[in-house]
C-alpha cells in the first residue's frame, strides 16, 4: 500500500475524527483487521462477525502500533497520540477506503467471477499478462467483502495490471464488489449450483454474476463462457461488447482438446482473432481450455503477441489445493483438490481422474455444502456420474455424501466406502492405496479434507 494521509481517509469514508488529534497529515501506510498481528502505523479496521467484534480489540491493535483506527462505536475514553475516524460501519468503510484508492491507480483492472473455475480462471490471467506485465492478483480466498478490499489496498505505483476474483453466495455481493473495482474487463467463467441454496435457481446465479455488468468502464470488454446456455442468452444485450470463449462455433475464442500426458498436461489448439496454435496447458481437464482461452482474450486486449500467450499459459501454477497433482512412489498419483466444490467442478475433477493414466482410480470425495433442499439429488447425481466414467473405488466423506455412496453404488462403482466423517476416511485409506493408482480428494471447504490428503502423503513414499 502506498502511503496516504488521515486527511484522505475521512474524505474516503465520510468519517468524523473524534478526540482531540488534529494531524491531518498523520501518514498510514497499511492497513490491518486482524489485531493479533498489527504493523507500526497501520489503520486498525474493527470487523463484526458472527462471533466476535473488533471493537473489542480497539485498545489492543492500538497499543500494539497502530496508528489510528475506524470504530462504528462510541467509545468511553481514547488513547493519547492515535487518531480515532468515526464511521456508520467499518466493513462497509473497509470498501469504501479500497475503491477511493483503486481510483489513485490509472492502470486496467480486470474482474473475475463465475460458479466454477474463478480461481484458476484468475491464475491463467496473471500468469499470462505477467509475461509483459506487472500485475496484482487475488491471493487465497480474499475474494469476499473483505478480502477484495484488501487486496485493492495492496496496490502500489509498480502495479501494471489488476487480475481480482469475486466470489458471492448471496444477491448484491457483486454489485457491492464490483463497485469498488470498476473493472475494464469483467470475465464471468460460467453459471452452476454453487450457493444455489441461497439464491434458489440457476437463473437467480446469473443475475447475481451479472451484477458486475453495469460496472465495466464505457469502452470496456467482457468475456463470457459461450459454451454456458445462460451465459450465450446474453449475446447482444450486454453493455459494454462481449468476447464468447468454448469449443461452439459460435465463440469468437475457440479450442479442442488434442492431446496430453495423462499426468501433467494437455495439450489445446486455441483459435483467436489474433492466433492459430496448439498450446501447452500445464494442468489435466478439458476444462482446462476455458481459463486458456480467457487468458488468451485478455492477453489479446492488451497487445501481447501469441508466443507471449503460449510462454504465459505454460507458466501458469494453479493455488494450493487447487487440482495440484502430487506424485509419490510406486506410480501413485494423488490429485488434491480440496480447495472446494460444487457438482460442476465435482464432475470436472472426477473426468480428470477418469482420463489419468492410473490403472486403478479412486475418488475421496465429501459433502457440497450450500445446495439447500437440491442437495440430496445433485449429491446422488455425482456418484451416478463416478459409475458412468468407470471409476474404481469411492470412499464418501460426510453426512451428504452418502448420497454420493447411493449413487455410485446403483451406477455400478465396485467398490464404495461410506465414512461419516474425516477420521473414519482417515482409518481406512491404506485399503484403498495400492501401486500405479490415482487417487482424488474433493468436497466443499468446510469438510476440510485437505487432512485426507496430508494423510495420503503420510502413507505413501516420495517419488
Amino acid at each position: 500500500m502506498e502511503t496516504i494521509t488521515l486527511g484522505q481517509l475521512l474524505k474516503a469514508v465520510d468519517g468524523t475524527l473524534l478526540g482531540g488529534f488534529c494531524d491531518l497529515n498523520a501518514p498510514i501506510g497499511r492497513v490491518d483487521t486482524d489485531s493479533r498481528s498489527i504493523h507500526l502505523g497501520s489503520l486498525f479496521v474493527p470487523l463484526a462477525g458472527a462471533r466476535f467484534d473488533g471493537h473489542a480489540y480497539l485498545n489492543s491493535a492500538l497499543e500494539a502500533g497502530a496508528a489510528g483506527c475506524l470504530t462504528a462505536q462510541e467509545r468511553d475514553s481514547l488513547l493519547p497520540g492515535k487518531f480515532y475516524v468515526r464511521v456508520a460501519n467499518t466493513q462497509r468503510a473497509l470498501r469504501d477506503l479500497a475503491a477511493w484508492y483503486r481510483d489513485q491507480f490509472a492502470i486496467p483492472f480486470i474482474g473475475v467471477t463465475g460458479s466454477v473455475g474463478k480461481t484458476t480462471a484468475k491464475d491463467m490471467l496473471a500468469a499470462v499478462l505477467g509475461v509483459k506485465y506487472k500485475v496484482l492478483k487475488t491471493e487465497g480466498n480474499h475474494n469476499n467483502t473483505v478480502g477484495l478490499p484488501l487486496t485493492l489496498l495492496e496496490l502500489n505505483h509498480s502495479h501494471q495490471i489488476a487480475v481480482l476474483e469475486m466470489g458471492m453466495d448471496r444477491p448484491g455481493e457483486i454489485d457491492y464488489l464490483a463497485g469498488a473495482v470498476k473493472p475494464d474487463i469483467g470475465v464471468i467463467t460460467n453459471i452452476g449450483d454453487a450457493h444455489i441454496e441461497h439464491l434458489g435457481s440457476r437463473e437467480n446465479i446469473l443475475k447475481a454474476k451479472c451484477e458486475m455488468l453495469p460496472h465495466i468502464k464505457a469502452g470496456g470488454l467482457v468475456i463470457l463462457n459461450g459454451d454456458d446456455p445462460l451465459l450465450a442468452g446474453l449475446k447482444g444485450s450486454t453493455p459494454v461488447p462481449a468476447v464468447f470463449c468454448g469449443q461452439g462455433e459460435g465463440c469468437g475464442c475457440r479450442a479442442q482438446v488434442t492431446g496430453g500426458d495423462g499426468v501433467s498436461h494437455i495439450h489445446c489448439r486455441l483459435t483467436t482473432p489474433g492466433m492459430d496454435r496448439e498450446v501447452k496447458i500445464p494442468a489435466l481437464g478439458e476444462h482446462m481450455i476455458y481459463p486458456a482461452l480467457i487468458a488468451a482474450a485478455v492477453g489479446e486486449r492488451f497487445g501481447l503477441t501469441p508466443e507471449e500467450i503460449e510462454e504465459g499459459i505454460g507458466q501458469f501454477v494453479p493455488t494450493r489445493m487447487r487440482m495440484n497433482i502430487l506424485r509419490r512412489g510406486g506410480g501413485i498419483v494423488v490429485l488434491d483438490d480440496t480447495y472446494n466444490a460444487n457438482p460442476q467442478s465435482m464432475r470436472a475433477a472426477i473426468s480428470v481422474l477418469a482420463d489419468s493414466q492410473g490403472s486403478y482410480k479412486t475418488a475421496i470425495l465429501g459433502d457440497m455444502l450450500e445446495l439447500g433442499p437440491f442437495a440430496p439429488a445433485l449429491h446422488t447425481g455425482v456418484g451416478e456420474y463416478l459409475g458412468q466414467a468407470h471409476i474404481d473405488c469411492l470412499v464418501a466423506v460426510g453426512q451428504l455424501a452418502e448420497h454420493i455412496a447411493r449413487g455410485a453404488q446403483d451406477a455400478g462403482v465396485p467398490q464404495v466406502i461410506h465414512c461419516t466423517d474425516r477420521e473414519q476416511a482417515k482409518a481406512v485409506l491404506s485399503q484403498v492405496i495400492r501401486p500405479d493408482s490415482t487417487v482424488l480428494v474433493k468436497a466443499s471447504r468446510g469438510m476440510r479434507l485437505e487432512e485426507i490428503t496430508a494423510k495420503l502423503l503420510e502413507l505413501t513414499e516420495e517419488a
